[in-house]
This record gives structure tokens, C-alpha cells and sequence, in this order.
């Protein structure tokens, strides 16, 4: 193993391609119950561009790492006193921060170390690009649909953005779980796309009344559960067609995402529908979520994502390769408009043949 690596790292807040160099660093030493793990691909979110902009939920200390989520590599070294994980094994480094709680290692370097409560082994037969995606959309779409919401076979759960990498997990977990769907979309070409995956009814809000047609689909009442990554207007709509007692989650604010001003991220809730139907709207951040979660019952959740990937209940969207060296290539596709791919930075490993 080489004493130096490559990383890249953010000298402070602004646009990403501005700020981000690669640097290289030396390779860090695990600790006990550490550890030290051989990055082989790692996504670049939406959120990771978000925490530097300075536009995001919590502020590293600069300059960091960049790649704040999660990625896949083999296990290169162990801490002392470490236990049931061995050399040469495949895992997913959970990274997202808890909040509270302390941050992993950014994970856009080629080794990082982490706690092995962070760690999640898996098979080879995943693929580096389905393996480097599960921390974060996936486990979303599981948290929401049956922690969050426990919503039951045969009960309608509405949701927004059916067409984002989340609202197509959920359709398709929900396919699976026997729990009928009312999916939102902007776009007319996005209906049939996501009948083909398993939603039952799609709405379309280029053409079609949102209010309406949820009162035509799931009768006057409207739904009892529902989840939103769009807010504003739409967020707005979706509280107006929950049934009395109804929840909705806000997970998301796509409707805002070029937005700076704070004042302009709102979801405008009518009082008396809250008050005297006694909705509940509510918000879900992953992160937050870590940081309540006890390390068990995170990789127990984490464990059900990897299983129903692996038996393909869930699908993952193949990723696209980037060369660490053509993370400004990797950051513009992350902003390209419905590119239906997650770019991930990748890194030369001769002695493992896995597909990226």
C-alpha cells in the first residue's frame, strides 16, 4: 500500500468546480474499532454539491473531503481489537452524517476510514455501481414507506416525484409490500414509465388537477398516507387530499432547489385543515435519522436494503463512471436535467475485477 493518496478536497463554501482540487494526502491509520478501507466507487449527490454551497442541512469544517454519503470498497486494514470483519472484504461505508452525532470521512478519496458500525459487507455479486448506491435513496424509500408511514397492504400511499431516483424505489417496494400507489409527475412522458414499474395511477401535473384526481381515484375522503420531495404549491396540494387524521412526510423540496432565500422554501399549509382534521405533516432528513438510530437497528434496516437489491426486488439505476480525475465532468452530469443516472467517481484497483 502506497504512504500518499489522492483526494478531493474543497478549500471552503462556493460553487463546487470553484472550490474542489485534488490534493493528495496521506493514507490514515485506523483506530480501535476502526477500519481503513479501499475506496473502489463513491456517488456524487445532489446533497454532497448542496453541503458545499453551503445549502445544506449541516456545515463541515473546511477544507474537507469532499462525498458526504456513502461508497463501496474493500476492507485494507483493521484497528486493533476488531472483530468479525476481515482483510479483503467488499463493503458499503455508510458516511452520512448523523445529526447529532460526529461525521464519517469525506468519501471522495481513495481510502478512508470508518467506524465498523459503518460498515455493511456485501456480495460480490452486486456490482461496485448498485453496492455504492444503497445508504442513501434506497434506505430513504424503505425508511418512508415502512417506518416512517407503516402503511399496509391494500392502503393507498400517494407520493410526489414519482419519476426521481426515490419515487421509482418506492414504486417499486410498494409492488412489492401489496400497497397501491398514486404517483405524481411533472412530465407527460414520465407517466407511462412509471405504470411500467408497478404505479397503479399516475398524475401528471402538466395536464391534469392533482386535487381532483385523487378525490376520482381514492374517493372525497382522499388518502391517509403520503409523501412529498417536491414542496411548495404541490407540497400544499398533497396536505389538502389527505383524509381526516391523515400524515404526509416531506422528505424534499425540488420545487426550490435553485432557491437561495430562505423565505422562498416554504409549503403554504392551511390552518384549519390541520387544526380541525388533525393532519399531520411532518419532516424526514436521512441524517437526522442516523443520528437517532441506535448502530443496530441502522444496519438491520441498511441489511433489508442490500437483501432486496440482491434478490432485485429493487432496482438501482446503473451509474456513470467517472475517473476521480474527471470529477468536473462527474459534478456537471450530476446537474444535467433527467439524466436518469447517478455519477459515481471511480478508482483503479487491478486486483479486484468487480463491475463498476
Amino acid at each position: 500500500m502506497s504512504e500518499s493518496m489522492r483526494a478531493l478536497v474543497a478549500g471552503g463554501v462556493g460553487e463546487p468546480l470553484d472550490v474542489l482540487r485534488l490534493e493528495s494526502r496521506p493514507v490514515p491509520v485506523p483506530e480501535a474499532g476502526q477500519a481503513l478501507v479501499r475506496v473502489r466507487a463513491t456517488p456524487v449527490h445532489a446533497s454532497d454539491l448542496h453541503v458545499l454551497r453551503g445549502r445544506y442541512g449541516f456545515a463541515p469544517g473546511f477544507p474537507t473531503v469532499g462525498g458526504h454519503m456513502e461508497c463501496v470498497g474493500r476492507i485494507e486494514a483493521l484497528g486493533p481489537g476488531v472483530e468479525g470483519l476481515e482483510i479483503g472484504e467488499r463493503v458499503v461505508v455508510v458516511a452520512i452524517p448523523a445529526v447529532p452525532g460526529p461525521r464519517v470521512a469525506g468519501t471522495w478519496q481513495e481510502y478512508l476510514v470508518a467506524d465498523t458500525s459503518r460498515l455493511l459487507p456485501v456480495p460480490d455479486g452486486l456490482s461496485d455501481s448498485s453496492a455504492a448506491q444503497l445508504a442513501v435513496n434506497p434506505l430513504t424509500a424503505l425508511l418512508l414507506v415502512s417506518r416512517e408511514l407503516d402503511v399496509r397492504p391494500g392502503e393507498w400511499l400517494l407520493q410526489t416525484a414519482a419519476g426521481s431516483t426515490v419515487g421509482r424505489l418506492v414504486v417499486q417496494l410498494a409492488r412489492h409490500l401489496g400497497v397501491p400507489t398514486i404517483n405524481v409527475v411533472r412530465r407527460r412522458d414520465a407517466v407511462e414509465e412509471i405504470k411500467a414499474l408497478g404505479g397503479d395511477e399516475v398524475i401528471c401535473t402538466q395536464d391534469e388537477d392533482l386535487v381532483r384526481r385523487v378525490a376520482e381515484i381514492a374517493g372525497p375522503a382522499g388518502v391517509r398516507k403520503a409523501v412529498d420531495c417536491v414542496a411548495g404549491q404541490v407540497g400544499a396540494q398533497v396536505s389538502q387530499v389527505l383524509a381526516p387524521g391523515g400524515e404526509l412526510v416531506v422528505y424534499g423540496a425540488l420545487s426550490t432547489h435553485r432557491q437561495t432565500d430562505p423565505a422562498a422554501l416554504t409549503i403554504p399549509l392551511p390552518a384549519r385543515s390541520l387544526i380541525y382534521e388533525t393532519k399531520t405533516v411532518r419532516g424526514f432528513w436521512l441524517n437526522r435519522w442516523f443520528g437517532t438510530a441506535s448502530p443496530a437497528d441502522a444496519l438491520s434496516a441498511l441489511s433489508e436494503v442490500r437483501d432486496l437489491v440482491a434478490d432485485d426486488v429493487l432496482s438501482i439505476p446503473r451509474g456513470e463512471p467517472f475517473p476521480l480525475e474527471r470529477f468536473a465532468d462527474a459534478v456537471a452530469f450530476a446537474e444535467a436535467p433527467a439524466h436518469g443516472a447517478k455519477p459515481l467517481l471511480v478508482f483503479d484497483d487491478d486486483r479486484d475485477g468487480g463491475d463498476t
